[in-house]
């Protein structure tokens, strides 16, 4: 039998999610009898090989003590930061802190993308297991793209089998991870992904294709569609 993949997660959830139009951040949201968050952690937290989870929350955060995942020992709290990569900067500096090692690997993942499937996960942590670099799961564009120039007109029609829509989690080893992101940010670099950032120190990162389904949580009609999913 396989020895299973040892990795930590961090999940940053400090963003308040304000194209929901809601009144909390997004992770907060309801789906079925659970909240986002809560489906998105158990995405997690039964799987083989966990080591252990880091939930980066805002300072201002009053919804996370009152859920019974708040007392499980396998999650640690982290105080986040102002965008995703400060807070997910500051959840690798609290693993490393504790004793993590630099080349174990890490996955990060939106808290508010709870439909990731086993089996995404289990294709990922065992494609990249001895990966140099690590990777991320994506999906390939299916529908055309269209390049807009300022006038808000079409400016040209790009080939879309050359484009992917990355997804999440992302795996990277811990160390280089840390490095890339406390680089990129010192330097000013516009990092919307923890695989921007490692193509910013040099890296190119493997593309693993999961399910078109791990849809992340943006706008009302998202949650409206995984509730009837979930029917």
């Amino acid at each position: 039998m396989n020895t299973p993949v040892s990795f930590w997660v961090v999940i940053p959830a400090a963003g308040i999610g304000s194209r929901m139009q809601a009144d909390r951040p997004k992770q907060y949201l309801p789906l079925g009898d659970r909240l986002l968050i809560e489906h998105t952690l158990d995405c997690f937290l039964d799987r083989p090989g966990l080591k252990g989870l880091i939930v980066c929350l805002s300072a201002a955060d009053r919804w996370w003590d009152d859920l019974d995942c708040a007392t499980d020992t396998r999650i640690q709290r982290v105080l986040g930061g102002r965008d995703r990569a400060d807070s997910v900067l500051a959840g690798l500096k609290a693993l490393l802190r504790q004793g993590a090692g630099s080349s174990d690997w890490v996955l990060v993942h939106d808290a508010a993308r709870p439909n990731l499937a086993a089996t995404d996960l289990h294709k990922l942590l065992n494609t990249l297991a001895d990966d140099p670099v690590g990777g991320l799961l994506a999906v390939p564009v299916r529908d055309t793209l269209k390049c807009v120039g300022a006038d808000g007109r079409v400016a040209s029609t790009p080939d879309r089998s050359l484009y992917w829509q990355a997804y999440t989690p992302q795996m990277f080893r811990l160390g280089a991870l840390h490095d890339a992101l406390t680089q990129a940010l010192a330097n000013g670099a516009v990092i919307t992904d923890e695989a921007s950032a490692m193509e910013y120190s040099g890296q190119a990162p493997r593309l693993v294709e999961g399910r078109s389904d791990n849809i992340k949580v943006t706008r009302p009609e998202d949650l409206e569609w995984l509730a009837r999913l979930r029917d």
